[in-house]
């Protein structure tokens, strides 16, 4: 009789163990909590003699997200936002803690205009003609350096 109970507990122990595993394994494939996002790719700019690391926004959802909850930017570093065809881009910083400046950038690479956006605003920030690229810097980047409307930024496509 003892033998039996020993097997059975065996069994059972056994059971335990392989539900625990399986319930982990399956916890860790069901897992609801956002994975780690994915790094942006980089691209490097030249505006002038000035060398920027921008990180790409070319899809919607990178887009969108944009710089929204980040803290802080390394130095010289921003990121280009790429749309499809050039139109009006209008932009906004809900979400967005740092203060930012964008220049909204023409097919060859020239500064249509550059506007200063304050964090956690609605306020809307256009171009004032159509454009397929922006980027973004920590406020008064451009104006520090000396990049005003009408200079261009190299390496964007």
């Amino acid at each position: 009789m003892s033998q039996l109970l020993l097997f059975i507990r065996q069994r059972t122990l056994s059971a335990a163990l392989f539900a625990f595993v399986c319930a982990y394994g399956l916890s860790a494939v069901f897992n609801t909590t956002p994975a780690l996002a994915q790094p942006l790719p980089v691209k490097t700019l030249t505006a002038g003699m000035h060398v920027i690391q921008a990180e790409v926004a070319s899809s919607d959802a990178t887009r969108a997200k944009g710089l929204m909850h980040r803290k802080e930017l390394a130095p010289n570093s921003g990121m280009l936002f790429v749309f499809e065809q050039p139109n009006v881009q209008c932009f906004w910083m809900r979400n967005t803690l740092i203060p930012l400046s964008i220049a909204f950038i023409l097919d060859d690479g020239t500064i249509a205009n550059i506007a200063d956006m304050a964090p956690m605003t609605e306020n809307s920030h256009c171009s004032v003609a159509p454009v397929r690229y922006t980027l973004e810097m920590e406020q008064g980047w451009f104006a520090k350096h000396g990049i005003t409307a009408g200079k261009k930024i190299s390496g964007i496509r």
